[in-house]
């Protein structure tokens, strides 16, 4: 597939969210996530909102399920979600439900990987019980809390290429990445981008970014774009 340019709007307020999304389509970006952060200041109206501002363009609610699965995938996709999110962490049977759900409405199911014992093993599970893309992800009170102890942070780099072997759908890395290293993706194999804290939003005051975004945003989404067809089911490049 070719590579997707995702930005994650990781924010407070659905105006500065509105005005950043647009920023992001101008400059090439391919899907919009209605980050965590923004789901929960403004709830199924920030989903709205993006959906009436963006009519045709993905949307990825990062809802980071963990039970009453059906029930938040449906509503995210009734709002007009194209992908929710669900963690490997919750039971089976909370995982189970959103894959329904995502047939039921026509929406993508996305799988966490976030906070597993074993990540690699915790991506062929989701993929086994239906998940149409897996994320891998490191957390952000993790990264921190390891650097706190004078550890080195963790990153989802350096398991990126053993989830895209065990997989045989799209993989995201998501988790403090630098930009060098999100644009670097395609090339193990993941060829979902996903362009957030703290690359395009500052991690700690969840607010826009200060500099030229906009022109940043070209130029690496043209970088990514540039790799062409990514062979995430067979990549044996490395």
């Amino acid at each position: 597939m070719l590579p997707i340019v995702q930005i994650s709007l990781d924010l407070t307020n659905i105006d500065e969210a509105l005005e950043t999304a647009a920023l992001a389509m101008r400059a090439g970006v391919d899907w919009l996530e209605a980050g965590t952060p923004l789901i929960l200041a403004e709830g199924l109206n920030g989903v709205k909102q993006l959906r009436k501002a963006f009519p045709n363009t993905p949307i990825v609610a990062d809802l980071k399920t963990m039970d009453g699965g059906y029930l938040e995938a449906e509503m995210m996709a009734k709002a007009g979600a194209t992908h929710v999110v669900v963690m490997a962490r919750a039971h089976e049977e909370t995982i189970k439900c959103v894959v329904k759900a995502g047939h039921d409405f026509g929406i993508k199911v996305m799988g966490d990987n976030l906070g597993c014992p074993d990540m690699v093993e915790a991506a062929k599970w989701l993929e086994d019980l239906g998940c149409d893309y897996v994320i891998h992800h490191i957390g952000y009170d993790e990264r921190r809390g390891i650097a706190a102890q004078g550890k080195r942070m963790p990153s989802p780099m350096d398991q990126l290429r053993e989830v895209v072997r065990a997989v045989n759908v799209p993989v995201q890395a998501v988790g403090g990445l630098t930009l060098e290293q999100a644009v670097r993706c395609p090339e193990y194999g993941a060829p979902l981008v996903v362009l957030g804290a703290p690359l395009t939003i500052d991690a700690d005051a969840f607010k826009t970014a200060d500099g030229n975004l906009e022109e940043s945003l070209r130029l690496i989404c043209a970088k990514i774009h540039a790799y062409g067809d990514v062979d995430y089911k067979r990549n044996l490049n490395f």
